[in-house]
């Protein structure tokens, strides 16, 4: 349950803030909704809040999860399978999609690595920049610091 005021993630959307909580009549029923604006794109969105679980709305990360999403994306102890680039951008899409902050620290990573091998596509280059963008504002209201912090933190590991 949220409340007004309240930071969330909405998965493949980002953070965002519950900006109200309406009742509005949808067919013949009424029914609750969050409505919340994404920070990155002053998008609104309602989401029922009956539903708001199963479409993966969630609470921002605790600082104890954000370190575990620098040890995921340090992990260099994975192995990258070779496949076309629309096959591994469809596999990584659907890992952004769900909302998981660790799936999308997997998602990073794996991009960064096969960046220092080959040019990466269009689609995976705008990947990995969504990719960044989604933790960068998560792990920054986690450890209450500016996402410039958060950004730099993230070129540290990969650029060493």
């Amino acid at each position: 349950m949220f409340n007004k005021g309240d930071m969330a993630v909405y998965p493949a959307h980002g953070v965002g803030q519950i900006q109200s909580i309406e009742k509005r009549v949808v067919g013949e029923f009424e029914q609750s909704f969050y409505v919340m604006k994404i920070i990155d794109s002053s998008m609104v969105v309602m989401i029922p809040t009956t539903t708001s679980d199963s479409v993966g709305l969630r609470g921002i990360i605790s600082s104890t999860e954000a370190d575990k999403v620098f040890e995921i994306l340090k992990d260099r102890d994975v192995e990258i399978e070779a496949q076309p680039w629309n096959q591994r951008y469809r596999q990584y899409m659907e890992k952004i999609k769900t909302g998981s902050v660790f799936k999308i620290a997997g998602v990073l990573r794996d991009l960064y690595l096969l960046k220092e091998d080959k040019d990466l596509s269009f689609g995976e280059r705008k990947m990995l920049d969504t990719a960044k963008s989604l933790l960068m504002k998560e792990i920054a209201l986690a450890n209450h610091i500016k996402e410039d912090q958060v950004e730099e933190d993230i070129e540290k590991i990969f650029n060493n």
